[in-house]
């Protein structure tokens, strides 16, 4: 056999090895089993009033109420499948955001929080507003899917750095935050968008962390994996419901960045997990944690588990749809 044939066999044998690779690392994905024995308990019913209650509802999309007040970030739950994200456009379900809301126990809200714009959080946002009476606040994209969907200007609201919100008991600083670091679908959304649209229309649009404080307890969303250095010195929170999406495929010391400008800057407890499960499936099977070809949760975990360990912090768990106390058994 010539040398050209042997190196043409070699590229081709790669090529292929490649390709199995791709395959078997796009049908792979961790299982959420190992991490069951760390989820937080089911709140005892009934509420007691004026009791935080948590909702974890999956991606970023958190139901905070005391039985008084409720607040919803983003809001999604139509979940388009990845055949439809990849090839096709994509638009808010409204039957299948309507069950979701009944299931959740939600009629009425005082306010949707989109924390940036990319679809798998802003997409179903004006249509939650539309259906619960709730003011939608977000980015000047956010409001460009509002007006695209038809969401009255009054019902509108843009997000400022530093702003300080207050619905009832509850008081909520937002904070400018940065995406998880990827070049997909970033930048502005100049104009209403009207769906059906191709996912990537949904741009960032500038991201958002909550520093929501309740009757004397704190707590911090981080929707995306990302952060500006320093933005959260000298805030605190008990607990950081922390989102992990895309943090497995980074290296150790990005991670190291983002558990220190996240959990130890607000010298945190608790750190819950979100954003850790594969949003191209439907909210009425079982959660699942994305491919391994995007994203790596069992990388995730393994380093939140040895920060947590080290540093005295508490990493819980919480399933979806169960309504949970966040600071359940931590000493104010």
């Amino acid at each position: 056999m010539s040398i050209v044939k042997r190196v043409a066999l070699l590229l081709l044998l790669a090529l292929l090895l490649g390709l199995a690779w791709l395959v078997w690392r796009f049908q792979a994905r961790p299982s959420l089993e190992p991490y069951l024995p760390l989820a937080l308990p089911a709140a005892a019913a009934p509420q007691p009033a004026g009791a935080l209650r948590v909702t974890f509802l999956g991606v970023s999309s958190l139901l905070l109420s005391d039985g008084e007040t409720a607040l919803l970030t983003d809001g999604f739950f139509t979940r388009p499948a990845g055949r439809e994200v990849l090839l096709g456009k994509i638009a808010p379900d409204r039957a299948l955001i309507a069950r979701s809301l009944q299931r959740a126990g939600i009629a009425k809200l005082d306010a949707v929080i989109a924390l940036h714009s990319h679809y798998d959080h802003a997409m179903d946002s004006p249509e939650v507003a539309q259906r619960t009476g709730a003011m939608l606040l977000g980015s000047a994209s956010t409001a460009q899917i509002a007006r695209g969907w038809g969401l009255a200007p009054e019902r509108m609201q843009l997000l400022q750095d530093g702003q300080v919100l207050r619905y009832g008991r509850f008081e909520i600083t937002v904070l400018r935050s940065r995406h998880f670091p990827h070049p997909l679908a970033m930048g502005e959304i100049t104009e209403p968008l009207r769906p059906p649209v191709r996912a990537d229309a949904y741009r960032e649009g500038g991201s958002y962390q909550l520093l929501v404080k309740h009757e004397g307890r704190s707590l911090l969303i981080a929707g995306s994996a990302g952060f500006v250095p320093e933005r959260l010195r000298g805030l605190q929170a008990e607990v950081v419901y922390l989102g992990i999406g895309g943090l497995g495929g980074k290296d150790e010391a990005y991670r190291a960045d983002y558990w220190r400008e996240t959990v130890q800057l607000t010298q945190a407890k608790r750190v819950i997990p979100i954003h850790w499960d594969d949003f191209t499936l439907p909210l009425d099977q079982p959660l699942r944690p994305g491919r391994l070809l995007f994203d790596d949760m069992e990388a995730s975990m393994a380093f939140l588990q040895r920060r947590a360990a080290a540093e005295g912090v508490e990493l819980r768990l919480a399933l979806p749809w169960q309504a949970v106390d966040p600071f359940a058994g931590l000493r104010r």
